[in-house]
């Protein structure tokens, strides 16, 4: 059931023109950043979108004019694990795994999961319970199991919200998800 949410609803996103994800987008970045979740975070991880996500390097280019240290990741693809760095210039990023934007080499420089105020998660779909389904490979969902002290917000475009997504036991939920049209408290 997992896979053919994740195929349909990958479908429908990737229909979506360039203006409706760039104005969906921009709608979901200004409830994003009058949540107190985010005035209240220094240090908000981000992931940098592509494929049609909801768009984040906006949002991450906002942050780091802020007095915030936008987080992003880079994948490390033998083990499905992410290094976490901190993003000074948008210069410092190159086409990496996956064809998405990281962190060059040179470029990292390295935190701990355990500073991190807000995890700003990535997903194919969502439902009001916080459950996820990404793309498969299992990252987030070990970054969320680990982060102990951070915010889990999701973004998504409303049509990713959908009734329920079959949890798994190595799934980890977030705590609330931001959309076009709505916040969503996933823990009440």
């Amino acid at each position: 059931m997992k896979e053919r949410l994740r195929k349909e609803l990958t479908r429908i996103r990737n229909n979506l023109s360039e203006l409706e994800v760039l104005e969906k987008s921009k709608r979901i970045k200004k409830r994003l950043f009058a949540i107190d979740e985010f005035k209240e975070a220094t240090t908000i991880l981000f992931y940098i979108s592509y494929d049609n996500e909801v768009f984040t390097h906006g949002m991450i280019k906002e942050c780091m004019s802020m007095e915030k240290k936008a987080i992003v990741p880079k994948s490390i693809t033998k083990d499905n694990t992410l290094i976490l760095s901190e993003l000074v210039d948008w210069n410092d990023l190159e086409i990496g795994s996956y064809n998405i934007l990281e962190p060059k080499s040179k470029s990292i420089k390295e935190v701990s999961i355990n500073l991190i105020d807000l995890i700003v998660v990535p997903g194919v779909g969502f439902d009001e319970s916080g459950h996820r389904i990404g793309h498969g490979k299992g990252y987030y969902d070990d970054l969320l199991k680990n982060s102990k002290k951070a915010s889990h917000i999701g973004l998504a475009f409303e049509f990713q919200i959908v009734d329920k997504i079959p949890a798994e036991r190595h799934d980890f939920p977030v705590d609330k998800i931001v959309t076009e049209e709505r916040f969503i408290d996933c823990l009440k």
